[in-house]
């Protein structure tokens, strides 16, 4: 069934309950090793490199895990090598920061390659302006609980985002026309509708604005735990393992329907 998309009016930051079940991240830590006989049958790469962005308030240390898997599966991956990310690497008037586009450059040049770009949250929403602003070095985009397609609408981190940069709103209007347009590179968003953070209705393209090469995945699990859930991993495995030029959607058939439902269904079961 098509879901069909929500006013933004009708979009709120996520519940208190569902922010006291964040505490699931520990648990996702326990199963990113315990799932490793499993995640090890992933597909495995072809040794492109692959910039790996946080989250708000989060350094490369939050991305070790991910980065550990990424480089097990072949891969060249690289934390973004700017500190903490304090929220102010893309704006409605400027884009992406000058820096975040040297460190993307820096790695297309040293590798000869394109570049994919994994971006967690925040780092989801740098990703996706870094695609548009040098589209012709980047192999593909994916966001994990990233809310880009109604930034207007506050999430559970942005009293502290306001606190570091001022108001929330000053970001609104041009930035939100910007990202709700797909990126101009195969793009996958991955959310979880049980996310603590940031509301899971902004954390995907929607369905009518979905082009040949603009997927959704939805999975089961915390915001926090985003980057080391296995169901998450074994996604990004698969995405980044796709010979260029040859993307396709994430085949859901199967087994795999049982943990990856229809991510544009109407109810939370159906």
């Amino acid at each position: 069934m098509t879901q069909l998309s929500p006013s933004a009016s009708l979009v709120k930051r996520p519940s208190m309950f569902k922010l006291f079940l964040e505490f699931r991240a520990v648990f996702e830590f326990g199963a990113y090793f315990l799932s490793f006989p499993i995640l090890s049958k992933a597909p495995r790469g072809d040794g492109h490199p692959v910039l790996v962005l946080p989250g708000f308030l989060a350094g490369d240390s939050s991305t070790l895990a991910l980065r550990a898997f990424l480089k097990y599966k072949g891969y060249k991956p690289h934390g973004w090598g700017l500190g903490r990310n304090l929220g102010r690497d893309v704006n409605s008037r400027h884009g992406i920061s000058s820096r975040l586009l040297k460190r993307a450059k820096q790695l297309s040049a040293r590798y000869n390659r394109r570049v994919s770009l994994i971006g967690w949250s925040l780092g989801g929403i740098y990703a996706r302006e870094l695609s548009r602003a040098m589209r012709d070095d980047i192999r593909m985009v994916i966001s994990m609980g990233s809310p880009f397609f109604y930034i207007d609408v506050k999430t559970n981190a942005t009293p502290m985002y306001e606190l570091l940069n001022g108001n929330h709103d000053r970001l609104n209007s041009a930035l939100q026309q910007r990202l709700k347009t797909p990126p101009p590179v195969p793009s996958t968003a991955i959310f979880t509708r049980t996310d603590g953070i940031a509301p899971w209705e902004a954390c995907h393209d929607h369905q009518h604005l979905l082009d040949e090469w603009t997927e959704n995945v939805e999975i089961e699990g915390s915001h926090c735990g985003l980057g080391y859930n296995p169901l998450a991993l074994w996604v990004i495995a698969d995405r980044l393992a796709q010979p260029k030029g040859e993307w396709r959607p994430f085949n859901r058939s199967g087994f795999k329907k049982i943990v990856y439902r229809d991510p544009h269904r109407r109810g939370y079961f159906w």
